[in-house]
């Protein structure tokens, strides 16, 4: 029996997936090559904007690793990284033998502080160790402070790679998320806003990028008529089976960023009169979140001592699901070392937030069950 009836983001399929998947059986393309590989990448290209090229790997994860061997990252080089994110941002900046920096995060978007971000930039080049790229997320689907980030970037002449795996959909000034960095990620997890059940993508602008990302993804196999290999690759291939998954996600993805929305501004309507809740929103109208999660902070002076932990509780009694923001990676034990510049507002994040049950397949009458819950938790 599953542990909870209202999960926090579960798959949420089209009923168009079977027809891909069933075609790569058809065509015998039970690989990481075939129809539905290069079909997804031409759909998220086509999604984003066509100057954008795609690669489609096994994860983000991977994707973030193969970003930052492309951006020349190697051992005991910097790479400031937001430090208010999943691990997984972070891990493959070890995986290398670099050294991770963490930045706080601002207020509005919850996402790296430009102004610390430039703090750790200038106090690093003073040390004669320029950082070899900056890692920033849209976390929860919210878009950073992108031109603040980018102006810094284009000042001190650094690399930027943009983690976009939870903003598929999302924009900023109209322009989409996973389009701003010289490299950027995406995550199909199975929690995303459309999932392969795991996957991810590698987004450039730039050819060359593109090109050794291909082939470092499939083992780096010279071009030659044998099997030949001058550097070290990996097996990062997406299947083509898994992509037709993600092709039969990519025909809703626009209903799903919808609902999910929706969900959001449920949350904020009903959560308007209570003392206390503030859920997460844009900051202005040049944000566009896709909501992947809906979040919400709680002001324990203003609930009477109810906090994100008694709420939660509550909530999965009810077999409901609910989670804590991020813990920060500087607060995390296998990061503890990691330097860190901020003023303990991703801290505070962690410790006042809640992510709530924010999947597109959520009904008027579960919505409503969730916040009853917490309505009555606060009474």
């Amino acid at each position: 029996m599953d542990k909870y009836k209202i999960w926090i983001s579960p798959p949420h399929l089209s009923g168009k997936e079977m027809e891909y998947v069933a075609d790569a059986f058809n065509k015998n393309w039970i690989t990481t090559q075939g129809d539905n590989v290069t079909g997804f990448e031409q759909d998220i290209q086509s999604y984003l904007n066509e100057t954008t090229e795609v690669v489609v790997v096994n994860s983000g994860t991977s994707a973030l690793h193969l970003a930052l061997i492309l951006l020349d990252v190697d051992k005991d080089d910097i790479v400031i990284c937001q430090d208010f994110t999943f691990a997984a941002t972070v891990n493959p900046i070890i995986y290398l033998g670099a050294k991770p920096l963490l930045v706080d995060s601002e207020e509005q978007t919850w996402n790296i502080s430009p102004v610390f971000l430039e703090e750790a930039v200038q106090d690093c080049i003073k040390k004669d160790k320029k950082p070899k790229a900056i890692v920033w997320v849209n976390l929860y689907g919210m878009p950073a402070q992108i031109h603040e980030i980018r102006e810094i970037a284009q000042k001190y002449d650094i690399a930027l790679l943009e983690d976009a795996a939870e903003s598929l959909g999302s924009s900023y000034y109209e322009q989409k998320c996973g389009t701003f960095g010289d490299i950027s990620v995406i995550s199909f997890n199975g929690n995303k806003i459309i999932t392969t059940s795991g996957g991810g993508a590698l987004l450039s602008a730039n050819k060359n990028y593109v090109r050794k990302a291909r082939s470092l993804a499939s083992q780096a196999r010279d071009e030659t008529l044998w099997y030949q290999h001058s550097r070290i690759g990996y097996n990062y291939g997406m299947s083509n089976i898994i992509a037709g998954i993600g092709r039969g996600q990519m025909t809703v993805l626009k209903d799903r960023i919808e609902e999910r929305r929706a969900n959001n501004r449920f949350y904020r309507e009903i959560f308007a009169s209570v003392s206390g809740i503030t859920v997460h929103q844009e900051p202005d109208e040049h944000y566009f979140s896709n909501h992947w999660l809906s979040c919400l902070l709680i002001d324990t002076e203003l609930t009477g001592g109810i906090d994100c932990k008694i709420l939660r509780e509550k909530l999965a009694m009810a077999g409901i699901e609910a989670r804590f923001l991020w813990k920060p990676m500087h607060l995390q034990p296998v990061f503890k070392n990691c330097v860190f510049y901020g003023n303990g507002t991703s801290e505070n994040l962690f410790n006042k937030g809640l992510c709530l049950p924010s999947g597109s397949n959520l009904t008027k009458e579960e919505l409503l069950e969730i916040a009853n819950i917490i309505k009555n938790t606060l009474q």
